[in-house]
């Protein structure tokens, strides 16, 4: 398994989101993380990156 360039904290900064939030998604998602720092593992990375885009996209949908 490959390793994404990115942290949890880098992700929260991409998309408009604390880094409590992201860290909460990773609980939510069971993935393992030590601290916002924590560099992702590649398929973690795009799973989470799924599960915003996938709220995103809900939120939106919802408001038309």
């Amino acid at each position: 398994m490959g390793f994404a360039d990115l942290s949890i904290a880098e992700i929260a900064a991409d998309y408009n989101l604390s880094e409590a939030e992201v860290l909460s998604l990773c609980d939510q998602l069971g993935i393992a993380y030590k601290s916002s720092k924590t560099r992702l593992a590649l398929e973690d990375a795009k799973i989470i990156l799924s599960h915003i885009l996938t709220q995103r996209q809900s939120s939106t949908n919802q408001q038309d």
